[in-house]
């Protein structure tokens, strides 16, 4: 990824001031055409999924940036919020480690959160 997706630090941003757990980023650029990054965050119940969720695209939103789709639903365990060059996986942790998406993608590069927020 040559440069950072504007959208990125907002991203990372609020999923942790919402308190998203176990907050990932993961740089597919040069594995993946789908997308440049994957955000990867648990949500603790689902209350707190589709809170993630929504706050996450209403912030985005009045910022002026709007995702292009959102699938999956809180009920499910897992929503999906794609921004293009960001997909955001908001997931349950029994559906993290079932799925295991870092491993999945592990030909990604890490990107350390901390630097982005």
């Amino acid at each position: 990824m040559s440069t950072t997706p504007d959208s990125l630090p907002n991203i990372v941003q609020l999923l942790d001031a919402n308190h998203a757990e176990d907050l990932r980023v993961l740089d597919i650029s040069e594995v993946s055409s789908v997308a440049d990054v994957f955000v990867i965050a648990t949500g603790t119940s689902t209350p707190h999924l589709r809170a993630l969720g929504d706050e996450l695209q209403a912030k985005l939103r009045d910022q002026g940036i709007k995702s292009l789709r959102r699938a999956g639903d809180a009920g499910s365990g897992w929503v999906v919020l794609d921004y293009g060059d960001v997909i955001v996986h908001i997931m349950t942790q029994e559906l993290r480690e079932f799925y295991t998406l870092e491993q999945l993608w592990s030909d990604g590069k890490t990107i350390d959160p901390a630097t982005l927020a």
